[in-house]
């Protein structure tokens, strides 16, 4: 029987990969919250929106519409943005160092918010992102929160990065990592937090097959347990 799973936690701690292999594992849908508040960052930014100004951003925020499609090539799931596929734009470093400022506004957070909400509804999905179990799907029926220490998120993202720019530093990676981290937990609107009946998982020193099978376990137990419910 098909359950939501939610995967929160800081930056840079793995929830996309885990996520993904988790949903392919399962056949399930994965969807990146994450990049949804990027692709809106890539449009306020492309447009010069100003999004300290309420009404701009109501009225910015009327004129996008965000999509997920997926490429039987790379077998993953891409986002759109206004019918243009923006997956590997919205990672570049420039939309990292403002998503977090996007992300933190109460108009944006709604509206990413109800498309998410709206995409769960027939089950079978697998989301991370820093409110997913706490705000978008509180009753979701598996809740993982991530977690790694500070210097391995870094080498992680500098990684990651510097494969797309050989420019970047790993001071500017670590100055972002700690940015994010400061203004997704003391934001006013659906702060990162651990909900209180999420598993923790410290992936510090696991491999990707180790939290991968860590959490198999945990999604084969609560699809058993729903089943024996029903």
């Amino acid at each position: 029987m098909a359950i939501i799973i939610t995967i929160d936690g800081w930056s840079a701690c793995g929830k996309s990969t885990l996520a993904k292999a988790l949903a392919k594992k399962l056949g399930y849908v994965y969807i990146d919250s994450g990049a949804m508040y990027r692709a809106i960052t890539l449009y306020f930014l492309r447009h010069h929106i100003d999004w300290t100004d309420t009404k701009e951003v109501k009225q910015a925020l009327k004129n996008i519409t965000i999509e997920f499609s997926f490429n039987t090539k790379t077998q993953e799931s891409e986002i759109y943005l206004n019918g243009e596929n923006v997956e590997y734009v919205i990672r570049d470093l420039v939309i990292a160092e403002k998503v977090s400022d996007v992300a933190a506004i109460k108009e944006v957070r709604k509206f990413a918010v109800s498309r998410q909400q709206k995409l769960g509804e027939e089950k079978g999905i697998v989301m991370d992102g820093r409110d997913i179990g706490t705000t978008v799907f509180p009753k979701a029926e598996l809740k993982i929160f991530m977690e790694a220490d500070e210097t391995v998120r870094v080498e992680r993202r500098f990684k990651e990065l510097f494969e797309k720019n050989p420019n970047v530093t790993i001071e500017e990676i670590k100055t972002n990592l700690e940015m994010r981290d400061y203004i997704d937990s003391h934001r006013e609107v659906s702060p990162l937090r651990k909900a209180e009946d999420a598993i923790e998982l410290d992936n510090t020193h696991l491999t990707e097959k180790d939290q991968l099978d860590f959490a198999l376990q945990l999604a084969t137990g609560k699809m058993v347990e729903k089943i024996t419910i029903a």
